[in-house]
């Protein structure tokens, strides 16, 4: 039943991105390929979603009057990245269709908020701890033991906003050096965990479900390095993680896409770690392996289309290119395979970690594909694993 809310956004229509990175660029490929217009808002000038628009509004996000013109240029608006200010967000929904709403940005902008909604659903999380002081960060170790993983509850990512907690020893350093931040603090108990998944769920307005196989992550430095799909677990595990997912996605109402991360452990346990309410780097594979991309889902999903099939077409690994192994790309261009398929997101200026595209390499099995991610020489073999 179509909810009083939902509305068919047809081709032809605009769709406001509000955010100007690499996901806004690529959701914007693929609504273009389908008829849709685009109009982002991001400070940065020339941003990468600017390049693949219609238009690009330069404003910073906290911008009330760039975001009433950005919401009178769109039929409906999205956005890109989650830390959204609230401000803003109230203004885009009181003038404009945001079938996505600000719930699930509030959610999801918070740990502590994200991981009480995750377990009052019944769903595994690491069991977890508020502190204020010192001293609650005391008894949170007491309780939860060593080791531990503090975490700020709002901001952070790639791994930037944590610490983990060894010995008792560095608790002060590490509360003190955290709570500069001006953040809550969160203290969750350390999941000695085997491997991470992560699974793309995405709902329309219609309540139209769909999810994509789930994707077997590893980091390197807290940067995601490569997402391995079909992922090297069981059926069992597969379709368990999928279940969590769309169960997570139809108790929060989630309109377009919500990327799960998970945590298995040894002994076949999931625990949910994060969530993220749009697409995600460890959805990129989706782009040449699955019959619809991860972009293109979203697309769908905040127009009200029915959603396209997820089906897999052929085993992948997706790895990141980030600013180091930017320059031995191009410089070995004409040696990538020819199942490789190379994305580049048009950032202005390449750094050390920051990313500027990645690579999906189809192979008849995803180990012939780490084979050839291999052969490249451009990354390094070290890979790591952290809570």
């Amino acid at each position: 039943m179509r909810h009083n809310q939902s509305k068919l956004i047809k081709p032809g229509a605009t769709i406001g991105i509000l955010g100007g990175g690499q996901l806004g660029r690529m959701i914007a490929l693929a609504g273009r390929a389908m008829g849709y217009r685009f109009v982002t808002m991001d400070p940065t000038p020339d941003a990468p979603c600017g390049q693949t628009a219609d238009e690009q509004i330069v404003a910073r996000y906290d911008d009330v009057e760039a975001a009433m013109r950005l919401a009178a240029a769109s039929d409906v608006i999205s956005y890109e990245f989650e830390n959204v200010d609230a401000q803003v967000a109230e203004v885009l929904e009181s003038k404009s269709y945001v079938p996505q709403g600000s719930r699930l940005l509030r959610i999801t902008q918070n740990r502590i908020r994200e991981k009480t909604a995750i377990q009052e659903m019944g769903i595994p999380v690491a069991p977890f701890r508020v502190v204020a002081s010192l001293a609650d960060l005391q008894q949170a170790v007491r309780e939860l033991g060593l080791p531990a993983v503090m975490k700020t509850a709002t901001g952070g990512y790639d791994g930037k906003g944590q610490w983990v907690l060894k010995r008792e020893e560095e608790l002060a350093e590490a509360y003190e050096t955290l709570a500069k931040a001006g953040t809550e603090l969160i203290v969750e108990q350390f999941v000695p965990f085997e491997l991470e998944l992560s699974v793309i769920a995405a709902r329309n307005p219609d309540g139209d479900l769909a999810v994509f196989p789930t994707a077997e992550n590893v980091h390197q430095d807290n940067i995601l390095h490569l997402s391995i799909v079909p992922a090297r677990v069981s059926a069992e595990i597969r379709e368990r993680a999928e279940r969590i997912a769309l169960t997570i996605v139809e108790k929060l109402d989630v309109v377009g896409l919500l990327a799960i991360e998970m945590f298995l452990t040894r002994d076949g346990q999931l625990y949910v770690n994060e969530l993220a309410p749009r697409p995600h780097n460890s959805g990129h594979y989706t782009m040449e392996a699955c019959a619809t991309s991860q972009f293109e889902q979203h697309v769908r999903a905040v127009c009200n289309l029915p959603l396209g099939s997820t089906e897999l077409l052929t085993p992948v690994v997706m790895v990141n290119i980030l600013g180091e192994h930017l320059q031995p790309i191009l410089d070995r261009i004409d040696a990538l395979p020819r199942s490789a398929k190379l994305h580049l997101y048009g950032k202005a200026e390449s750094k050390e970690k920051r990313k500027m595209g990645h690579l999906n390499v189809l192979a008849p099995t995803v180990e012939e594909a780490l084979g050839l991610i291999e052969k490249l020489e451009i990354w390094s073999t070290k890979t790591e694993v952290q809570s």
